[in-house]
């Protein structure tokens, strides 16, 4: 299978806001992939919108071709939104750890920014059936729907912002 990609970018999980882009117009950032966000599709609804105002053009990925990015050295650096953090871990979006975990593997920096939307712990169960308000998942399927997660100072490179 060929991929053809231009050049590598920086790919983007989570909520930012001007601070975000301003930091990301001074190192020169001119595109960048976005993480969709399930199950609220945040990247896809909110964090496009933010980039393509700042003149930075998105381009939208599902959560889980992140891997396939970093195998196919399509991303240089990455970017995720926390919610706090302490000498130990920092509480990101749910996907941050995976990030982590292949930027280590892959040498891949890891950077986070805080979050412009507060997240309760955990969204409902009924929340991942659906998708664009239809129902995709069978009825009696259950639903698992963690948002935050811990990510061990391990993985993280920088705290921006």
């Amino acid at each position: 299978m060929s991929v053809k990609q231009e050049s590598p970018k920086i790919l983007i999980h989570g909520v930012g806001n001007g601070a975000l882009i301003k930091a990301l117009k001074e190192r020169g950032v001119k595109e960048a992939f976005v993480m969709e966000g399930r199950p609220h599709l945040d990247g896809a609804k909110v964090l496009c919108k933010t980039l393509l105002s700042g003149k930075i053009t998105p381009t939208l990925i599902s959560d889980n071709m992140a891997g396939f990015l970093f195998y196919k050295n399509f991303v240089k650096e990455v970017w995720t939104a926390y919610q706090t953090t302490d000498t130990q871990v920092a509480v990101c979006d749910v996907g941050a750890l995976m990030l982590g975990v292949l930027g280590k593997r892959h040498g891949i920096v890891l950077n986070l920014f805080p979050s412009a939307k507060r997240r309760q712990e955990q969204a409902k169960p009924a929340e991942i059936m659906r998708f664009d308000s239809k129902r995709i998942a069978p009825v009696g399927v259950k639903g698992f729907v963690p948002l935050l997660e811990c990510v061990p100072k391990k993985y993280i490179t920088g705290i921006c912002l």
